[in-house]
């Protein structure tokens, strides 16, 4: 998930009686079909296309009718979605690290907010989904709004971003650990099944295809493999920093550039500021982040901290102030990664970095 939410405890949603029987009461109304006493017009269909089915992160997820109450809950997942031409169809949202993406606002601003951080099941339930999707599967495991399999015992489908379940371990503590490079694929593949799900997958192709004539525009001609990077996403005391593979990863493999962690396989390792100083990366691409569970979170905290600190304030990004800020999603594996090769590419550009 990278350090991108705390976990949370939070109830089990076994047994909670009401909300199951309005989500129960809920799937029927959406996928009946009207028909007076003809048994055949009463079973549910979902229309031309329907059911979906696809294969996610281990799991087979089947969804019987265009989603009309979906609950997104992490900002990744909302913001795809929003992309998608799909506010009229979110019931709620929840997990914001960074305001919406440029150009969503509108959308974004008819769509609840049940919580800036996880919300507890009962509040997710209470919003009568019929589908729940995530950016992390920690964020539909136990310690996060809850498991998968709980939500799919009351029939209501899920899905867990695929960028953060392939070629990924996430078995252990921490924010997993990269078994092979993140590629936009993944991301590309997320977007054309959300589109499939909601029965738009022209609006898909369409993303899909904005996303890398944007990524091309960003590149071209770039050539910065004298650069080396460093990725602060948060928390000031001990730091959490970017290891190889992970969306970071994408940005710098897209323009040629050298992250000084990368012979960490860890999404997110936590590494001391000595270590960082003796790297002394070229920039330093630091998270502005609008939450407030870590320390550090907004990228002037960041800087002041760089500036003022013994360990760091010689290190020559710091006395060069070569910073470049990006927002949480786009340090997250989410199509806001493209935002991150765009502001990356600029700001190697204009510190006179690249061939």
């Amino acid at each position: 998930m990278g350090p991108e939410t705390p976990r949370y405890s939070v109830p089990p949603i076994a047994g909670h009686a009401r909300s199951a029987a309005l989500l129960t009461a809920g799937i029927v109304l959406l996928t009946a079909c009207g028909g007076g006493g003809d048994s055949s017009a009463a079973k549910p269909t979902g229309g031309e296309g329907y059911p979906v089915t696809l294969k996610n992160c281990g799991r087979t997820v089947t969804v019987d009718a265009a989603p009309r109450r979906a609950v997104p809950v992490d900002q990744g997942s909302t913001e795809i979605l929003l992309s998608l031409g799909l506010a009229d169809r979110l019931a709620a949202t929840a997990t914001w690290t960074d305001p919406v993406m440029k150009g969503l606002e509108k959308a974004n601003a008819g769509v609840p907010r049940i919580s800036e951080n996880r919300p507890s099941s009962e509040k997710a339930l209470d919003q009568e989904p019929d589908f729940v999707s995530a950016s992390f599967e920690s964020t539909l495991a136990k310690g996060g709004v809850a498991p998968r399999e709980q939500f799919e015992k009351l029939g209501v489908p899920t899905y867990v971003s695929p960028a953060d379940c392939t070629a990924k371990d996430n078995s252990k503590d921490g924010d997993g650990v990269r078994t092979g490079a993140l590629t936009m694929d993944s991301v590309y593949g997320e977007v054309r099944d959300l589109a499939k799900v909601f029965g738009v997958p022209e609006r898909g192709e369409k993303l899909v295809a904005e996303l890398r004539a944007r990524v091309r525009k960003a590149t071209d001609g770039i050539d910065a493999s004298g650069a080396t990077l460093m990725y602060w996403f948060a928390n000031a005391e001990s730091p959490y920093l970017a290891g190889c593979c992970g969306a970071p990863g994408v940005i710098t493999r897209e323009l040629g550039a050298k992250n000084v962690f990368d012979d960490t396989h860890e999404e997110w390792p936590q590494i001391n500021w000595e270590t960082v100083a003796d790297r002394n990366p070229d920039v330093l691409v630091i998270g502005d982040l609008t939450r407030k569970s870590e320390t550090a979170e907004s990228a002037s905290r960041k800087i002041a901290f760089l500036e003022s600190s013994p360990a760091t304030k010689n290190m020559d990004a710091v006395r060069h102030k070569r910073y470049v800020l990006l927002s949480g999603q786009a340090m997250n594996p989410s199509i806001r990664t493209v935002e991150g090769v765009e502001r990356v590419a600029a700001g190697l550009r204009t510190f006179g970095l690249t061939g």
